[in-house]
């Protein structure tokens, strides 16, 4: 399989993924095992390939938030989805400088996969308990940004299902709202990790050996697939669970888990 191919394929994982909450990060690393490892910088902006998928079909509440900032409901949700950004900023920073990190290998992101499934599954049955909402409070702000920096920390966790569930577990239990404010609260989160790696790599002179024309293919690959996948979710979300993901990720980590795609 030539390189651009290999690309295009991880660019399309990437965008199918990174929504759903079933970890992109876990379906890339995976995937690598067979069709060779790339850099953290191409990991991570391929990611930001999909959010700017998010950018896209988020494009309309974006331009109301940056142009009625004078509102104060327009502007008391803008500043939370900053807020979100400068806890997972402020607490996701140190922990990448310590490398505070699970290794990327099969057997940890099997057990993210599995326990992550079993835990969507319980949080949405508890998140049904409470009356409908679609209030994003300063708890569930702080909650969100905490678990994106969980979801850096533990490769098959996802930064989507971590994020969205720990949102409907404090309250915000209406899911398109729920998805919304995490989707939106990941724009300025990955744009900014995909700024810093991007740093990263010129610093250590690593520019020259990147696959740049590779990066380019799946970046683009991304983009497309993750704005399909999105629109997607957001109306199959509004009328149905989330326990076809969860139960994937439980038989998926269970399948590596035994050996049969990955070995352990």
């Amino acid at each position: 399989m030539t390189d651009l191919l290999t690309a295009l394929l991880l660019g399309i994982i990437e965008g199918l993924t990174e929504f759903l909450p079933i970890s992109s990060t876990g379906h890339l690393l995976i995937a690598q095992h067979w069709l060779g490892a790339r850099s953290d910088l191409f990991n991570i902006c391929i990611q930001a390939g999909a959010i700017l998928a998010i950018t896209l079909v988020y494009r309309e509440r974006i331009w109301s938030l940056a142009t009625g900032w004078r509102q104060p409901a327009e502007r008391d949700y803008l500043l939370k989805i900053l807020g979100a950004f400068a806890v997972t900023a402020a607490v996701g920073l140190p922990v990448r400088l310590l490398g505070w990190e699970l290794p990327e290998t099969v057997t940890p992101i099997a057990w993210a996969l599995v326990i992550g499934g079993v835990w969507m599954l319980v949080a949405e049955r508890l998140s049904e308990r409470g009356p409908p909402s679609s209030q994003v409070t300063w708890a569930i702000v702080v909650a969100v940004g905490l678990a994106q920096v969980l979801a850096g920390v533990f490769p098959g966790t996802s930064r989507s299902a971590a994020a969205i569930f720990m949102a409907m577990l404090l309250g915000l239990n209406r899911k398109p709202a729920a998805a919304e404010f995490v989707f939106l609260v990941g724009i300025p989160t990955m744009f900014a990790a995909s700024g810093y790696a991007l740093l990263e790599t010129v610093l250590e002179g690593e520019a020259g050996t990147e696959d740049w024309a590779g990066l380019a293919v799946a970046f683009v690959a991304a983009t497309i697939t993750g704005f399909a996948t999105v629109r997607w979710l957001l109306t199959y979300i509004s009328s149905h669970r989330f326990t076809p993901f969860a139960w994937y990720r439980i038989g998926l980590g269970a399948l590596l888990l035994l050996g049969l795609p990955a070995g352990g």
